[in-house]
């Protein structure tokens, strides 16, 4: 057995997502029996100082200890990053520098988004060997990159075969040992601005073309997607749609997981909620990156 130490795991989370920082939080502590410490970064996109406190009555600090991290920190200058048309936020991108700024020590590192729950031990995720490669994922919805809605839409231009392999840039076990010595952010974001008419998920997008038929291809029960209806799901993602709004129309089991375990927070009184603020929330992503 792989002698495990400390399991370091990194996410990104603004204001209004902190309800799924608490059940992604919950949920890891509720399953995680191995009883290694897990360090885990919180890089904050704006969280307010009430919402931070309301967090802290969630978290085990004997099993998990959350170090906070600005958005503004860890990503050198948001003027360097693709500013495509697409309403995902900027935040997206803070994946791609966790090697920076993690210490230099530590020699792996799990991504996991914040719209997530782990409802398996972390643990069995962390021992997985990534046999060389700087990453490991799961296959996205997608599949391959010749997928017409979701893979890489200039894939032929770029010399990829059409059933190359394509990954959910959601949950990423990583080398940042290797990441750093081949300056993969740097290749990332040029892979996106370099391609950005023919970009649809960003991050997603250069990390498959940087990473092509290059990454260990991990259970896909660890990026379980919401309109999945395995039985025996590892990791649920909320792609798409969310749990706490009223029109979340995915597996109705997933989102009762997710509120048993928000259940277990201070946010324990929510209830799925209208339309109106997931649209604000899509327009100020869009609206932010032109004014940046």
């Amino acid at each position: 057995m792989e002698e495990i130490g400390r399991i370091t795991i990194v996410t990104v989370c603004d204001n209004q997502y902190v309800r799924f920082l608490a059940a992604l939080i919950v949920s890891l502590q509720a399953n995680h029996h191995s009883g290694e410490p897990i360090d885990l970064y919180v890089i904050e996109d704006k969280i307010s100082k009430e919402n931070k406190a309301k967090l802290a009555g969630s978290i085990n600090r004997e099993m998990v200890s959350v170090t906070w991290m600005k958005m503004s920190d860890v990503i050198a200058s948001a003027s360097d990053l693709p500013m495509d048309d697409s309403t995902f936020p900027l935040n997206i991108y803070v994946r791609l520098f966790i090697p920076w700024f993690i210490p230099s020590d530590i020699t792996k590192v799990l991504y996991l988004d914040v719209d997530m729950i782990v409802v398996k031990d972390v643990s069995e995720l962390w021992t997985i060997d990534l046999e060389g490669k700087v990453i490991g994922g799961v296959p996205d919805r997608a599949q391959v990159v010749s997928n017409p809605w979701g893979g890489i839409r200039n894939y032929k231009e770029l010399g990829l075969d059409e059933q190359t392999k394509y990954f959910n840039s959601g949950m990423l076990l990583m080398d940042p040992v290797q990441w750093r010595e081949q300056d993969i952010t740097a290749k990332v974001i040029r892979a996106v601005n370099e391609n950005l008419p023919s970009v649809t998920f960003p991050d997603q997008y250069g990390l498959n073309v940087v990473f092509a038929d290059q990454w260990k291809e991990i259970d896909h029960r660890w990026n379980c997607y919401a309109n999945s209806e395995d039985p025996d799901p590892f990791i649920i993602h909320f792609i798409g749609v969310k749990p706490i709004y009223k029109s979340y129309k995915y597996n109705k089991d997933y989102q009762a997981q997710f509120y048993r375990y928000l259940g277990l927070t201070n946010w324990k009184n929510d209830k799925p909620i209208g339309e109106f603020s997931r649209y604000l929330k899509k327009m100020y992503n869009k609206l932010s990156k032109k004014f940046k």
